[in-house]
């Protein structure tokens, strides 16, 4: 007759059960003897007394095992009526490993077609930062865009005179407006109010007061929206914190009214232009100037950048374009213009789109040295081409599209599109906006432009609308495939 034998393993909190044949249960005996044969046989005797005892056998499962109480005496008998029956605790993991792997396989099984999905969506959105870094992207959706009521198009009021720069947060959730009373206004979007206002002061207390103590003519916003800069009259260019418009730092350096600003795409390194003809570049992370720029002969009157670590401005009435590689250290220059160029902005890295301030616009390739196309007289409603009155003001490009914008004081906001290879420029429409453009800004996704206007152009009072509204304008852009 067999006897059962249980050994009690207190390391791994389990019970294992050897037959012992008649004729070896002295050897087995002594094997599992750790004192001494006395030992053993008393050892021996208090297993086989310990069978069948409920309660001792309770104690001892219950100190050297997890398993609880109730399912141990449920499960008792059956430990001693069939070995067959009996659940290691390594088989029970062994068993739940493969529930779970099971398992495993078949959410796997369901997310296949979502996982190559997102795979070709990856690689697609991969290609298109690869086309747009190198300035190859092109999307054509000028002729998809409908023309605005006017009764669409909103208009605010904020400031006590002419509003003369404007910037959208990456988001497109708040606008930042700046004016000639030294304020700058930070406004919702979702709800058309006024959410702070960065008060100015008057000149000649710049040590006392931390905001603009001089007319505000540019500025930017990072494209992570982590920083906002303005420049003015007083050769200031003022750093802020977006979020809660507190005053952050202030770049000291150039000689005269700073006309630009502009962060390149991606990054936090600043430019910035002037009337005293220079271009300096400025770390924002470090809070420090880094380098002067010079090339230009009259004073710089645009700004503009994008991923690339180069600027493009125009040089007014130098009559000139120049594009500064920073890292090479070298400079593209352009001509094209009879007139003062006055404002410059990028459509891609190898396109741009200018005006002057005899009333026209142009396209201009990076490979080019003239302008691949000029439209004379843009805003003279009847082709005066003398145009020296209607001067464009302003001019902005929806990045990677061929759509692009441009504003004078003729009453009109006038869209453009590029044709093909950027070799011609046709007007799609325009909407009325009474007042000086003063500058232009695309929402990120182009679902809207915003303007900002006033009754006096944002460099001087030459002239004065008396018709005109010193504020700030939404023209919503709706595409013709989602109206239908």
């Amino acid at each position: 007759m067999n006897t059962v034998l249980i050994i009690l393993d207190v390391g791994f909190r389990n019970h294992t059960k050897i037959l012992v044949p008649p004729i070896c249960r002295s050897i087995e005996k002594r094997k599992i003897t750790t004192n001494s044969k006395a030992s053993s046989k008393s050892q021996d005797k208090q297993i086989q007394k310990n069978v069948g005892k409920n309660n001792a056998l309770s104690e001892e499962i219950e100190s050297e095992s997890d398993v609880d109480s109730n399912d141990f005496t449920e499960s008792r008998d059956k430990i001693y009526s069939s070995e067959e029956e009996e659940e290691t605790a390594q088989q029970k993991k062994l068993r739940l490993a493969k529930q779970y792997l099971s398992k495993l396989e078949e959410e796997e099984a369901e997310k296949k077609a979502d996982e190559e999905s997102l795979k070709e969506a990856v690689a697609s959105r991969l290609q298109h930062d690869i086309s747009e870094q190198a300035g190859k992207l092109t999307k054509q959706v000028a002729d998809q865009i409908l023309c605005p009521a006017e009764l669409d198009i909103k208009t605010f009021r904020g400031h006590g005179l002419p509003v003369t720069a404007i910037v959208i947060t990456p988001d497109d959730k708040f606008v930042f407006t700046a004016s000639k009373d030294c304020n700058i206004c930070k406004w919702s979007l979702e709800t058309g109010l006024k959410v702070k206002t960065v008060k100015g002061g008057r000149k000649g207390t710049e040590d006392v007061h931390i905001g603009h103590t001089d007319h505000i003519l540019c500025m930017a916003i990072s494209s992570d929206g982590k920083f906002l800069v303005a420049g003015d009259m007083n050769n200031m260019v003022k750093l802020w914190n977006p979020a809660d418009c507190s005053f952050i730092h202030k770049f000291k350096g150039h000689r005269g009214p700073v006309t630009g600003v502009s962060f390149r795409k991606g990054a936090h390194t600043l430019y910035s232009c002037s009337s005293d003809r220079v271009v300096k570049v400025w770390n924002v992370d470090e809070l420090a100037y880094v380098e002067t720029l010079f090339g230009h002969n009259s004073p710089i009157t645009s700004i503009d950048s994008l991923t690339r670590d180069r600027a493009i401005t125009a040089g007014g009435s130098d009559k000139t374009v120049h594009v500064w590689k920073i890292t090479e250290d070298s400079q593209l220059l352009f001509h094209g213009h009879n007139a003062s160029i006055e404002c410059v902005a990028l459509i891609n890295e190898g396109n741009f789109f200018t005006g002057a301030d005899d009333s026209s616009v142009s396209l201009w390739s990076v490979l080019k040295k003239k302008p691949m196309t000029t439209v004379k007289a843009a805003h003279n409603e009847h082709g005066d081409f003398t145009g020296s009155e209607n001067w464009i003001t302003a001019v902005s490009a929806l990045h990677h599209t061929d759509l692009v914008a441009s504003g004078s004081k003729d009453g009109f906001v006038r869209f453009w599109k590029c044709g093909p290879d950027f070799k011609n420029l046709k007007q799609v429409f325009k909407v009325p906006v009474t007042g000086f453009i003063n500058s232009l800004k695309f929402s990120s996704n182009g679902d809207f432009l915003v303007a900002a206007v006033g009754q006096e152009h944002r460099m001087g009072r030459w002239w004065r609308l008396k018709e005109a509204l010193n504020g700030w304008c939404i023209i919503p852009l709706k595409s013709k495939a989602l109206d239908t």
